[in-house]
C-alpha cells in the first residue's frame, strides 16, 4: 500500500493521452503572441480556451497601470490581507468593485477559488447550518463546502423547484441556510434563472450566493452579470467573482450589501491565510474594471463573435451544449472522441480545451471554445472553418450521430 496508489487510475489516463496524441493538459504556450495568439509546438495558434472573454490581458492601460504600481510598490506583499498584506490599491478596488456592482461592500481575495472558498467557509457554521447547491456548480464551490465542515444537499442543475422541495424538507434544527449557484456555468455555457431562485431560496429564510465569475463584465446591460440580466442585484445576498476571465488578471472578490459580509476579514481562512495579490495585479484589474466600464462596446464585439460562431456550428450541424453565450461547447460521445478532435483542432491551428468525466456534468466529453472580445474576423474565420472540418472528419460531433 503506498501513499501514491490513488494516483494511479488518474496517471494511466494522462499517460496514455500524451502517448498517443498531444496531451489537452499538458500544453506550454511557447510565446504570448496577443490576446487571441500564441505559438504552441513553434506553430502560431488561435487561442479559444482561455476565458479572455474582453480581450484585456494587452489592454494598454492596465499593463501601464501594472507597471507603475511595480514600480511604485515593488512586486509582491509579502503578506495576508490579515496581517501587512493590504495595501491602499486593495481597498481602492474594493470601493471600485462595490461601485460598480452597485453593492456596499466587497472583500478581495488572492484568487477566485479562494473567493468562493473563503465565502462559504466563513459564512458556515457547521454546527448549525446547511449548505445547498447546484449539481453542476464549480469544483470551488464544493470545496468550500468541504471546509465549512458542513452538511450539503445537492439539488438538480438550474431546477428551483428542485431546491424548493429540499429547502422544504430541511431538518428544523438548521438555523442558517446558504444556496449556491453560478451566473453562467463554464463547461456548457447555460445560465441560471436568477430571479426563480432568489424567490424560492428567501420564501425559505434561504441566504443566496451567486458565483458570476464567468459572467461578470459578459451579461447585464452594463456587465454587472446574468443577475443584473434577471433585474435582481438588489436581491441577491452574496456576489462572488474573479479577475482572471473579463478582468484578465488573477484574484476573486465577494461583495454584499450586508455589512456582516466584513466579518469575512476576520472569519474566512482563505483570507487570513494567503498572500495578497500583488500590487501590479491589483493595478492591472483596476484599469481593465475602468476600461470596461467605460466602453460597453467591448461586450458588445463578444456578444457578435459568441453569435456569429454560434450560428456557424450550428449550421454544421454540431451537438451544442446551449445556447449562444461566450461558451460554446461541442458534446462528443466519448473520452476518446473528444480527444481526437481536440488534437484535429490544434493540427488546425486552434486550440480550446477538452473536458471529460468526471470533471463535466451529465459525465459528457466536450470541446469547450471561449469566445473573446478581441478574436478578429480573420481569427473568427479561422475558427469557423476549423469546425467546419471537424464536422465533416467527425459525424460523432453531429446533432445526427448523437440522435441515431
Amino acid at each position: 500500500m503506498s501513499l501514491f496508489d490513488k494516483f494511479e487510475k488518474n496517471a494511466v489516463l494522462y499517460n496514455s493521452l500524451s502517448a498517443i496524441g498531444k496531451n489537452p493538459f499538458a500544453v506550454v504556450m511557447e510565446e504570448v503572441l496577443g490576446p487571441t495568439r500564441a505559438k504552441i509546438k513553434g506553430r502560431e495558434t488561435v487561442l479559444a480556451g482561455t476565458h479572455n472573454y474582453l480581450g484585456q490581458t494587452f489592454e494598454k492601460s492596465a499593463i501601464e497601470a501594472a507597471k507603475a504600481a511595480l514600480d511604485r510598490e515593488g512586486t509582491g506583499t509579502t503578506g495576508s490581507r490579515f496581517a501587512n498584506g493590504t495595501f491602499s490599491g486593495h481597498k481602492k478596488l474594493e470601493r471600485d468593485i462595490a461601485d460598480f456592482l452597485g453593492l456596499k461592500h466587497c472583500v478581495v481575495f488572492s484568487t477566485g477559488y479562494t473567493a468562493n472558498l473563503g465565502a462559504i467557509a466563513g459564512l458556515i457554521n457547521p454546527a448549525e447550518d446547511v449548505v445547498l447547491v447546484d449539481a453542476d456548480c464549480h469544483a470551488c464551490i464544493y470545496d468550500g463546502c468541504a471546509l465549512a465542515g458542513a452538511e450539503t444537499i445537492r439539488f438538480r442543475h438550474n431546477d428551483p423547484e428542485s431546491l424548493d422541495k429540499r429547502l422544504g424538507r430541511l431538518d428544523p434544527k438548521f438555523k442558517g441556510k446558504l444556496v449556491c449557484i453560478e451566473g453562467m456555468y463554464s463547461m456548457y455555457g447555460d445560465i441560471a434563472p436568477v430571479k426563480e431562485f432568489v424567490e424560492v431560496a428567501h420564501r425559505h429564510g434561504a441566504y443566496l450566493l451567486v458565483d458570476e465569475a464567468h459572467s461578470f463584465g459578459v451579461y447585464g446591460k452594463t456587465g454587472k452579470g446574468v443577475s443584473e440580466a434577471e433585474g435582481v442585484m438588489d436581491e441577491i445576498d452574496f456576489y462572488t467573482g474573479t479577475f482572471s476571465k473579463a478582468l484578465a488578471a488573477i484574484g476573486g472578490f465577494v461583495a454584499s450589501n450586508h455589512p456582516q459580509a466584513e466579518y469575512l476579514r476576520f472569519s474566512s481562512r482563505p483570507y487570513q491565510f494567503t498572500a495578497s495579490p500583488s500590487p501590479a495585479t491589483i493595478a492591472s484589474a483596476g484599469a481593465a474594471l475602468k476600461n470596461i466600464k467605460e466602453h460597453p462596446e467591448i461586450a458588445a464585439k463578444l456578444w457578435a463573435n459568441a453569435n456569429r460562431l454560434h450560428a456557424a456550428l450550428t449550421q454544421y450541424g454540431l451537438k451544442l451544449a446551449s445556447k449562444p453565450a461566450p461558451v460554446i461547447s461541442v458534446l462528443l460521445p466519448t473520452k476518446e472522441d473528444a480527444f481526437a478532435a481536440w488534437n484535429f483542432l490544434l493540427e488546425n491551428g486552434v486550440y480550446v480545451n477538452m473536458a471529460i468525466p468526471p470533471g463535466t456534468p451529465g459525465k459528457e466529453s466536450l470541446l469547450r471554445l471561449a469566445v473573446s472580445s478581441a478574436h478578429t474576423n480573420e481569427d473568427i474565420d479561422r475558427l469557423v472553418a476549423a469546425y467546419g472540418a471537424l464536422a465533416e472528419a467527425f459525424p460523432s460531433a453531429k446533432v445526427t450521430a448523437a440522435a441515431s
